[in-house]
């Protein structure tokens, strides 16, 4: 990795001398240059890291496992989901408190929405996934 480094700065320092004779007019197109060698130089590491994480989790769902990047709680779309759910179901429910009891059934209205949405967020789901072995290991 240091013979990288070390063949970087001699480029970047090829870079600054040949901004410095060509003026301040080149220096856009000198910085291109220099970023597109860079850029050459970590798209193979890049792409072998990609490379080595997708055959890992690969691996692992092939043995029954989760991928790292999943919890076994809900996801953003189910949170988003029940989000989106109780503010479309809020506009009814404000409206039948604000109708019967004025505004402080309004405040009591949104009090439990925000109370509701708040509880679902704060816990994990109450019923956990279950795998396709935790089924055979039950019966």
């Amino acid at each position: 990795m240091e013979a990288r480094d070390a063949d970087l700065r001699k480029e970047l320092d090829a870079t600054l001398h040949a901004r410095r004779e060509l003026g301040e007019e080149y220096e856009p197109a000198l910085v291109d240059s220099f970023l597109e060698k860079v850029e050459q130089r970590l798209d193979p590491a890049i792409d072998r890291r990609v490379r080595r994480q997708l055959a890992e989790q690969q691996m692992v769902v092939a043995r029954g496992g989760r991928p790292s990047g999943q919890s076994p709680d809900m996801g953003f779309a189910e949170r988003f989901g029940f989000g989106m759910i109780s503010l479309v179901l809020a506009i009814p429910l404000s409206a039948i408190g604000a109708v019967n009891a004025g505004l402080s059934g309004l405040f009591v209205t949104w009090l439990g929405i925000f109370g509701v949405n708040a509880v679902h967020a704060a816990r994990p789901w109450p019923w956990p996934r279950r795998h396709r072995g935790d089924e055979d290991r039950e019966g």
